[in-house]
């Protein structure tokens, strides 16, 4: 006895990836749809033709994880500068971050200004940041992984940062950090990179 296949929606596949924005232009908020059942649940987390669609870099180049043992642990404030700047895609996996992006686009209106979002493993939202964006966080919980999708490789001549606790950018964080890695405890101020940041416009 024969049968027709009939495939599901994109709806009942949880197939959605949706994006939010953030109040500056650049930065979005990634959710996936999900669909749940007896098994579990499945859910898409990233979608080329969709980012592309809406003008979201969708090219992956590299993807890295990293794993914090403690509460209160920071990472930031880092970016790579041009012409290796890259658009980042940032999910956690394990435990609960607080993400940031700041505006540190030569000549944007919007310069030093941040926005950031609670990221956790339970609603598997992602923080999508575009060239010219500095990215860091801290972690809410112990036992907390991150997984990047970055557009271009890592430089490390490229890459540059400033200081968590700049007075100029003052990022709002949720709890005082008590572990950092030193080259981070010892970035420079925004102000300092102006210049860095305008020459390689």
């Amino acid at each position: 006895m024969g049968g027709t296949a009939r495939g599901r929606s994109a709806v009942d596949r949880g197939d959605r990836v949706i994006v939010h924005d953030l109040g500056i232009p650049g930065p979005r908020l990634v959710e996936p749809e999900f669909h749940v059942d007896e098994r579990g649940l499945f859910a898409r987390t990233f979608a080329a033709a969709e980012f592309g669609g809406g003008g979201l870099e969708s090219t992956v180049a590299e993807c890295s994880v990293s794993f914090n043992r403690e509460r209160g642990t920071l990472r930031g404030m880092h970016l790579q500068r041009s012409p290796f700047g890259e658009a980042k895609l940032v999910r956690c996996t394990r435990g609960r971050i607080w993400d940031v992006a700041v505006d540190v686009r030569p000549g944007s209106a919007r310069f030093r200004e941040w926005v950031a979002v609670e990221l956790d493993e339970d609603r598997r939202g992602a923080l999508y940041l575009p060239p010219g964006f500095a990215h860091g966080f801290v972690t809410l919980e112990p036992a907390t992984e991150v997984f990047y999708q970055t557009s271009v490789p890592y430089n490390a001549g490229a890459s540059i940062g400033f200081r968590w606790d700049d007075p100029e950018v003052s990022i709002g964080w949720p709890l005082e950090p008590v572990i950092m890695s030193d080259r981070d405890r010892s970035l420079p101020l925004l102000a300092d990179l102006r210049l860095e940041l305008e020459e390689s416009r």
